[in-house]
C-alpha cells in the first residue's frame, strides 16, 4: 500500500484547552470501498508515534479487517506528524508553541471527518490499539448513536495514575538532552530520542518476553537489538510531536469533558454499542484490573483478555493476532 494519504481541513478548531487551533489539518487514509448502503465503514484511529502506515499490517486480505470487504478509515493522530502537529503547524503555534489536545478534540475532529466529509451515518465498527484504544472508548461515549461496535486493544478509557508517572519518565528522557532547548531546537535532540528508545524498550514488552528470548521471532538478536529497534521507530519521529502525543495519552479520559464533567461511571455507562475489551495480560502500560473495572459499568461490554506473554506489544504476535480477529469477526458479523 503507498504511502499516500488526504486531508481533511477542519478550518478553525476550539480546543478544550481554551486554543483555537486555525487552519486545522486531519490527514487520513481510507482503505477498501463503501457500500452503496453506506453500512460497511469501519474507523481504526492511530496509535502513540504511529501514522496511518503502522496499521495497515491489521488490514490485510483474510484478516477481519479485509479492505476487500470493508470500507476502513484511518485518521492519523493531531500531533503524528501528518495531521496538525507541532512539526508541520505555522507560528504561533509551532514547535513548543503548539496547544494542549485531547483525545476528546482528536475524536470530535474525527466525528465531522466521518460525518461531513464522507457522509457516513453509523460506523460499524470503531477499533484501536494502544492510544486508538481510548479514542474508541471515546467514541462509543460520545457517540452511542453513530457506533455498531467498538473493540478496544491493549488501552483503556482512563489513564491510570501509574501508567501517567511512566509517561513522565519518557517525557522527561527527552527533555533532558540539552539540545531540546526547550522544544525550540533546529536540529533533532538525538541523545533525548535515544534515551526514550532506551527506557521504551524496558515497557512494551514483558518479562517473560525477554526471558523467554520471544525477541527472535522479531529477527532480533539480543537485548541491544530490542533497543535499536525501538530506536528505530522514535528516531524517525519529531520530538515536539511525541511529547505532543505524550501529553494527550496523559490526560486521557472519556469523562472530561462538558457532557460528562468528571462522571467516569456514567460515560461508560453511556457506550450502548456492543464492546470487546482486550488487554494484553503481561501488559505494563495499560492493565487487566483497570480494563476489567471499566467493562463492569458498560451496558454490552465483554472482558476478553488476550493470554500473551508479548506485553504491550501483541499485535505483532501472530498467535494473538488470530484472537484479536476472532473477536472482530464476531463483533463485525452481529
Amino acid at each position: 500500500m503507498a504511502d499516500s494519504y488526504e486531508v481533511f481541513e477542519l478550518g478553525d478548531v476550539a480546543l478544550q484547552c481554551g486554543i483555537t487551533l486555525r487552519g486545522a489539518k486531519l490527514a487520513y487514509k481510507t482503505y477498501g470501498e463503501l457500500s452503496a448502503a453506506r453500512d460497511n465503514a469501519i474507523l481504526m484511529p492511530t496509535f502513540f508515534g504511529a501514522r496511518h502506515t503502522d496499521v495497515e499490517p491489521m488490514l490485510a486480505p483474510g484478516r477481519a479487517l479485509d479492505p476487500a470487504r470493508y470500507f476502513i478509515v484511518v485518521p492519523n493522530l493531531l500531533g503524528n506528524g501528518l495531521s496538525s502537529s507541532p512539526s508541520n503547524t505555522p507560528s504561533p503555534f509551532d514547535r513548543a508553541a503548539f496547544p494542549e489536545i485531547t483525545v476528546y478534540d482528536n475524536v470530535v475532529c474525527q466525528h465531522r471527518l466521518v460525518t461531513e466529509h464522507l457522509g457516513i451515518e453509523r460506523l460499524k465498527l470503531v477499533v484501536g490499539y494502544s492510544m486508538g484504544a481510548q479514542q474508541a472508548f471515546q467514541w462509543g461515549a460520545l457517540y452511542p448513536d453513530g457506533v455498531s461496535a467498538i473493540a478496544p486493544i491493549c488501552g483503556t478509557a482512563r489513564t491510570s495514575p501509574h501508567n501517567y508517572l511512566f509517561l513522565d519518565g519518557v517525557k522527561a528522557a527527552l527533555t533532558a538532552d540539552s539540545a531540546f532547548e526547550g522544544g525550540w531546537y533546529e536540529s533533532p535532540p538525538v541523545k533525548g530520542l535515544r534515551a526514550v528508545s532506551r527506557v521504551y524498550a524496558g515497557w512494551y514488552l514483558s518479562q517473560d518476553f525477554f526471558r523467554e528470548q520471544e525477541y527472535r521471532k522479531l529477527g532480533l538478536a539480543s537485548l541491544e537489538d530490542v533497543v535499536r529497534f525501538t530506536e528505530g521507530y522514535f528516531r524517525e519521529r519529531d520530538a515536539n510531536d511525541l511529547l505532543a502525543m505524550l501529553w494527550t495519552w496523559q490526560h486521557a479520559d472519556i469523562s472530561a469533558n462538558d457532557r460528562f464533567r468528571g462522571d467516569f461511571e456514567a460515560a461508560l455507562g453511556a457506550i450502548h454499542s456492543r464492546a470487546i475489551v482486550m488487554p494484553s495480560t503481561t501488559d505494563l502500560y495499560f492493565r487487566v484490573r483497570d480494563n476489567e473495572l471499566e467493562a463492569a459499568h458498560m451496558p454490552h461490554a465483554e472482558l476478553r483478555p488476550i493470554s500473551t506473554i508479548w506485553g504491550h506489544l501483541a499485535v505483532l504476535n501472530p498467535a494473538d493476532n488470530r484472537f484479536i480477529d476472532e473477536a472482530l469477526n464476531e463483533l463485525l458479523s452481529d
